[in-house]
């Protein structure tokens, strides 16, 4: 039957996320075209299809448990020597990113997984390109900022391309559109 790759993220808003795919692309990093911009709750991971089910059931309770917060980039960082990544900066939302993303891989749920390296928020603008490159990307975005509030995070599934595709958006139950759970207002997200 084989497996399925999924990852979640949160989705860096327009007009943010293009522009940095943009920038992406123009260093080099030709991988960005199938990637949408974002920041990485999941990382890659298979699964069994026939898990999907308790896979979504799982996210849309953790959505029901989390609530919007505001998420700020700002600069550049860089996990070289030890990654070929440069990426810009989560300077606000991320303990936020990281209570989620905890959660997202409970060791008593459908997504349980250790992680290879500790868990650092970003959004990759350049991965496994010429040194040259990175260097350009870390430089040219040093001073980018932008700013959202983040009202939920999404399912992607990726193909056999290994091109990324929205599979479902969950939001957070206190988020714009929907209505506040009482119990959901008072935990932190």
């Amino acid at each position: 039957m084989g497996t399925v790759t999924l990852g979640v993220s949160i989705a860096v808003p327009e007009p943010h996320g293009s522009h940095l795919q943009r920038c992406r692309l123009g260093f080099g990093d030709a991988a960005a075209a199938h990637i949408p911009t974002h920041v990485t709750l999941l990382p890659p991971t298979e699964v069994d299809p026939a898990a999907r089910p308790a896979i979504e059931d799982h996210l849309s309770a953790l959505a029901a448990a989390g609530r919007p917060f505001p998420m700020r980039l700002g600069g550049t960082g860089t996990f070289r020597p030890l990654s070929p990544v440069v990426f810009v900066r989560v300077v606000e939302g991320a303990a936020a990113c990281g209570w989620l993303q905890e959660r997202v891989r409970a060791p008593e749920g459908p997504l349980a997984r250790e992680l290879l390296f500790p868990y650092h928020p970003h959004v990759t603008v350049a991965h496994g390109i010429a040194e040259e490159a990175m260097d350009r990307a870390s430089e040219e975005l040093s001073d980018y900022e932008a700013a959202w509030q983040a009202t939920g995070f999404a399912l992607y599934e990726q193909d056999g391309g290994g091109a990324w595709a929205l599979r479902r958006e969950f939001r957070f139950a206190s988020a714009p559109g929907t209505a506040p759970r009482p119990d959901a207002a008072s935990r932190v997200a």
